[in-house]
This record gives C-alpha cells, sequence and structure tokens, in this order.
C-alpha cells in the first residue's frame, strides 16, 4: 500500500486562523441579532444563519474579485456598514452581503488584500466570469473590454498570439 502524500507547508484550502468575528446587529440600536454570524479566517468566508436550523456557507478568499462598503446615515450613527464581497464562481452566489456589522472599513480592507494574497498564494491568475450568450463567448472582464476575442479558448487574446 503506497504511502499518502504531505504536504510539507499548510494546506492551501485550509481556512486558517480566525481574524473577524461579527453578528448581524439590528439596524437602530446597534445590538446584536444573533441569527446571522459571519466568521472570516485568512482563507476562508463563512456565514452562518439560522437559529434553530443552521444553514453555513463558506467561500474561499481568493474567490472574492471585489469588495463594496456602504454606510446609511442610521448606520453610521450606530457605527455600522454593509460590506457587499462580489464572487466569481461560487454556489453561493455572485455577492455576499455581510449586513449591519462593526469594524466594516478594517474588515473590507482586510478581504481586499487578503484575497489578493490568496490568489497569488495559490497561482489564480484571475477570476473572471465567462458566460455565454446567443452563441458568442463574451468575457466580462474590463481589461478585455469586450473588444479582443479569443476563439480556441486557451486564454489568451487572438490578438496576442503568433
Amino acid at each position: 500500500m503506497a504511502d499518502p502524500i504531505i504536504e510539507s507547508g499548510p494546506s492551501l484550502t485550509a481556512k486558517g486562523n480566525l481574524v473577524f468575528k461579527e453578528t448581524t446587529r439590528l439596524r437602530f440600536f446597534g445590538i446584536p441579532w444573533p441569527f446571522t454570524h459571519y466568521q472570516i479566517y485568512e482563507n476562508d468566508l463563512v456565514v452562518i444563519k439560522g437559529l434553530l436550523n443552521l444553514n453555513e456557507d463558506d467561500c474561499y478568499l481568493y474567490k472574492i474579485a471585489d469588495v463594496n462598503i456602504k454606510r446609511s446615515l442610521g448606520q453610521r450613527l450606530f457605527g455600522l456598514s454593509t460590506i457587499t464581497c462580489f464572487v466569481a464562481s461560487d454556489a453561493s452566489g455572485d455577492q455576499i452581503i455581510l449586513k449591519n456589522i462593526k469594524h466594516g472599513k478594517q474588515i473590507k480592507d482586510f478581504l481586499l488584500s487578503q484575497s489578493e494574497s490568496c490568489r497569488l498564494r495559490r497561482r489564480t491568475v484571475a477570476t473572471q466570469n465567462l458566460s455565454y450568450h446567443e452563441g458568442h463567448h463574451q468575457m466580462a472582464n474590463a481589461a478585455f473590454d469586450g473588444h479582443m476575442t479569443d476563439l480556441n479558448h486557451d486564454g489568451i487574446p487572438d490578438e496576442y498570439q503568433n
């Protein structure tokens, strides 16, 4: 029987250390509402919802393409924020929304920097949204802006190939 392969370093899919733990709060008064919890690890974002029946949704940070923060007047009065993570190719959908949380600016900055370092560590070049519309492949990447084609689907625009 063959010996199992053991990696010399930490696994790329391990969650890592817990960095932030937040709970959704009531919009007014900033009181924790214990039915949605957010756990942000070094490599993973976990959303836990429910009271009796729990639903736990994980997303690797390298899949987060962009992060947006919004603060309404009511949220600013109580020090709360809503963070929207735009996710590429995840079963949980195109967005993960962290509603009414404290420390929004620090969490947003952490998610942006850590998602980039996770992509570099995993050697993930880009998280592109490839879609198929009306028989033509269109790349939803701002760098290509729909002007360059990749007919052989090798990831390199045909204009750059010899």
